[in-house]
């Protein structure tokens, strides 16, 4: 077999490439963008005419992927665990539906909050909408779990979650490939009203995925993935899900662990794998990357005296990612490997990139709003969310995607009067245009900046779904053309942006400003491709 290095993002989507996918779907997000962009970089995945798409918003990208399904090919979506929450809608109700070819839903968690605004467990949806959950624990595992989970889906006919994290997302090692897999044939479902989520058929449908629920146990206390290691030392026994297990065994000479282990990967939890070890343990210690999720099942299902350990008693930090020492800590060793980051080393604060039009649009708008105070500006995720720190301090929100506009509005209508939305191009089109209708159905008082840097910058410069069309959008929500107005958040042009800025903040009803200047990041890799180009063509 070919041996590869590739981070786990990376191995997930050379494992969909192998698995015979045909279709991706995806909206950048960190830690999960590396999918999408390997198989879009992919020669092997260009050869084999795999769609790959990224979609306004993760719900979009839920709903095409199901669309594929629904064709008898196999397909995967992709996206952050706050994404899963914008596609919560039709991930809940495709379990319903169930799957025709092979659907893999992947979430990547950011425990710690590295990139994100929390720290949600995405086994949570799993559990919830009744699914096969798979968890690995390195990147060989992610690319063995991308072949089980198409081969699962298609058995059982439902999606599987497949549940990441950071850390496994974007570290590297050597990944062993199988065999390429041909792509599934065009082929419609059996029964053509499944998918027909009617009350007298959803009801049908629940019912089968209830019924499916003890072969979903089955396969787990099966699977490769779920695996018991003896120990004669019954005083603690311990489980560890997913990438937990490589922060206990780093622990360890030889990465032998001196208590009995039930590694888990794969969900429902593994009930006869579970008792097997409570009976022989006088104790049990629960290491899992993200919330108690299996700490509080357990301490359902094995309410028989013996404690169970973890985050919930304190064992473990109740937030924050895992680590080596912290598991040292949980089995009373110590710090046995690492050092802890020296005091002098300090943090440098993000901020934005030095020539990004962002910091010179906001510098118009804290001066146009002098007049008026602070507090009154409503923002939302994306690189000009670092407006909020020092030096510009010019936000006072950042909840979920699209929250600024209809922020805005409810502060208005409380009689915060002129109320600013400031949101980025990409994130419009994400789910910031509902809010902007809503804004013009009430005829509210709020302007609204629309921060066009032509892509999506914070994950990396993919192309945005609002390129060249944001005028034309603001038109036609009924925004009126006298108050849509484009600017150049340039310094030379400071004065004039700061009054047109004031002029919009009096009307008393819905303006949309749009700063528009390329990302200085997107515009230095072109000059630089071109620069290069020009030198090849020089050599030739």
């Amino acid at each position: 077999m070919e041996k590869m290095l590739l981070l786990g993002d990376e191995a997930i989507a050379q494992a969909a490439i192998d698995a015979g996918m045909s279709g991706i779907y995806a909206y950048p997000g960190t830690p999960s963008t590396e999918i999408m962009e390997y198989v879009q970089a992919s020669a092997e995945a260009k050869s084999r005419k795999i769609r790959s798409l990224w979609s306004a918003n993760e719900k979009t990208a839920m709903e095409t992927a199901l669309g594929m399904s629904y064709a008898g090919k196999r397909t995967m979506v992709c996206m952050k665990h706050v994404g899963l929450n914008v596609a919560a809608d039709a991930f809940i109700n495709a379990a319903i539906t169930g799957a025709n070819g092979g659907l893999i839903v992947v979430a990547a968690d950011d425990p710690s909050m590295h990139s994100s605004q929390n720290e949600q467990d995405s086994r949570f949806y799993g559990k919830f909408a009744l699914i096969p959950i798979l968890e690995p624990a390195n990147q060989q595992e992610a690319y063995d779990m991308v072949h089980e989970g198409f081969q699962l889906s298609e058995e059982m006919r439902v999606p599987v979650l497949l549940r990441i994290t950071t850390r496994l997302a974007h570290s590297r090692t050597g990944i062993a490939r199988k065999q390429v897999k041909e792509q599934n044939p065009l082929q419609l479902p059996s029964n053509l009203k499944q998918f027909i989520l009617l009350p007298s058929i959803a009801r049908k449908q629940y019912r089968e995925l209830l019924t499916k629920q003890s072969a979903f146990e089955a396969a787990a206390e099966k699977s490769s993935f779920n695996t018991f290691f003896a120990h004669p030392d019954s005083k603690l026994g311990i489980i560890a899900c997913g990438l937990a297990y490589n922060y206990l065994i780093e622990n360890f000479e030889q990465h032998q662990v001196p208590n009995p282990v039930l590694k888990i990967g794969q969900y429902p939890v593994p009930r006869d794998l579970v008792n097997r070890l409570y009976e022989q343990c006088d104790e049990l210690l629960v290491l899992e990357d993200g919330y108690p999720m299996l700490e509080e099942l357990l301490k359902g299902m094995l309410n028989k005296g013996k404690r169970i350990k973890g985050r919930l008693d304190g064992t473990l930090p109740r937030d924050g990612e895992l680590s080596p020492a912290i598991v040292a800590d949980a089995l009373g060793l110590g710090h046995q490997r690492g050092n802890e980051v020296s005091s002098l080393v300090k943090n440098r604060p993000p901020r934005l990139c030095d020539g990004c039009g962002h910091h010179d649009a906001f510098t118009a708008l804290n001066q146009a709003l002098e007049a008026y105070g602070r507090g009154r500006v409503f923002s939302d995720i994306g690189c000009y969310t670092l407006s909020a720190l020092e030096p510009l301090e010019s936000i006072n929100s950042c909840v979920d995607m699209g929250a600024s506009i209809t922020m805005a509005i409810g502060a208005a209508d409380a009689g915060l009067i002129p109320a600013v939305a400031a949101i980025g191009d990409s994130t419009f089109t994400h789910s910031g245009i509902t809010g902007l209708l809503d804004a013009i159905n009430n005829q509210s008082p709020i302007t609204v900046l629309i921060l066009d840097n032509s892509t999506t910058g914070m994950t990396g410069g993919q192309t945005s779904s609002a390129f060249g069309k944001v005028e034309d959008i603001c038109r036609g929500l009924g925004v009126p053309e006298e108050h849509i107005i484009v600017i150049k958040p340039l310094r030379k042009y400071h004065d004039e942006n700061v009054e047109i800025i004031r002029k919009e903040l009096s009307y008393n009803g819905v303006s949309v400003i749009i700063p528009r200047r390329e990302c200085i990041q997107t515009l230095n890799r072109k000059l630089r491709q071109k620069a290069k180009e020009k030198l090849m063509e020089g050599n030739q």
